[in-house]
């Protein structure tokens, strides 16, 4: 005997309760909390509702994502939303949400994603050191002048400091190959601006399945893929060390006395050569800064 038609998307969203509990991987986020929140956002947007109702697996499909990657869509944690795109139903998640991941999961101990305009300080510190950025806490963003970049920092659990940033012309290239083009990258730039440098700067943490899955959720329906060999699809190969470099590293570290396993864990690398160009003269700093430390 054929199963009954459903009559409404909110009938769609009941009947995933057995699925959402199969992958459930964290047990705050519950189906009664869940489905209550994806009706009330499919309530509150027709077009949404009416893209539901028009590709029921991609609801379907997103209902069981929340409860795979772990990710509430509470409105006021504004970790995510269930957002239509390319005639589907999406799982949707805010740089807040990414962090929150990150921190729950224990990728990282803590993190931020700030935006830096042209009115700012902003000193890059070098490897294992947080950057130095100031600014006037009461003057309007319009007040700061335009916006010339965006960086992540984040704490990892051995006390170390990783950094990540983009410049505006990174951040061009990444809205332009997106599919939120026109979405939230027109409505909320400066959020998708922390996002983008989010999801470039979570390759060099430490891994943990829950915040990848999250990461590839994302990309996928946006348009932009990460891959381990870049930094995104349309973005060029970062250049690696040339011997010349590498030789000077090498060196650098024989005349300050600096190990090897040192400045691999500080840089967050498996291979010297996997450093990249743009990190070479905070490389040479650290060792020279750390040898400093070493014979005082």
């Amino acid at each position: 005997m054929n199963a009954p038609a459903v009559t409404s998307v909110q009938e769609i969203v009941s009947n995933q309760e057995q699925a959402f509990s199969s992958v459930s991987v964290d047990q705050s986020v519950t189906w009664a909390k869940e489905s209550q929140f994806a009706m009330q956002l499919l309530q509150a947007n027709k077009y949404l509702s009416d893209i539901a109702w028009g590709n029921k697996d991609s609801l379907k499909n997103a209902i069981i994502n929340i409860a795979a990657i772990g990710i509430s869509l509470n409105p006021a944690s504004k970790h995510a939303y269930l957002v239509p795109r390319d005639n589907k139903v999406c799982l949707d998640i805010s740089y807040i949400g990414l962090m929150h991941l990150a921190q729950q999961t224990g990728s990282i101990l803590w993190g931020q994603a700030k935006i830096v305009y042209a009115s700012d300080s902003y000193q890059n510190t070098g490897i294992d050191s947080p950057p130095k950025h100031n600014s006037s806490p009461f003057l309007s963003n319009k007040n700061r002048g335009a916006i010339v970049g965006v960086y992540c920092t984040v704490k990892t659990k051995d006390g170390s400091y990783l950094t990540e940033e983009m410049n505006t012309d990174e951040l061009d290239k990444i809205k332009a190959a997106s599919k939120a083009a026109k979405g939230p990258w027109k409505t909320w730039p400066e959020e998708m601006m922390r996002k983008s440098v989010v999801k470039r700067a979570s390759k060099y943490w430490p891994k943990v399945e829950r915040l990848d899955l999250a990461i590839q959720s994302v990309n996928e329906h946006e348009g932009i893929e990460f891959k381990s060999s870049d930094t995104v699809a349309e973005k060029e190969v970062p250049k690696c060390l040339s011997d010349i470099q590498l030789k000077t590293i090498v060196d650098t570290m024989a005349e300050n006395g600096v190990s090897l396993d040192a400045v691999l864990k500080a840089a967050q690398v498996e291979h010297l050569a996997d450093i990249r160009t743009e990190r070479f003269d905070a490389a040479i700093e650290w060792i020279r800064k750390q040898g400093n430390k070493n014979n005082g």
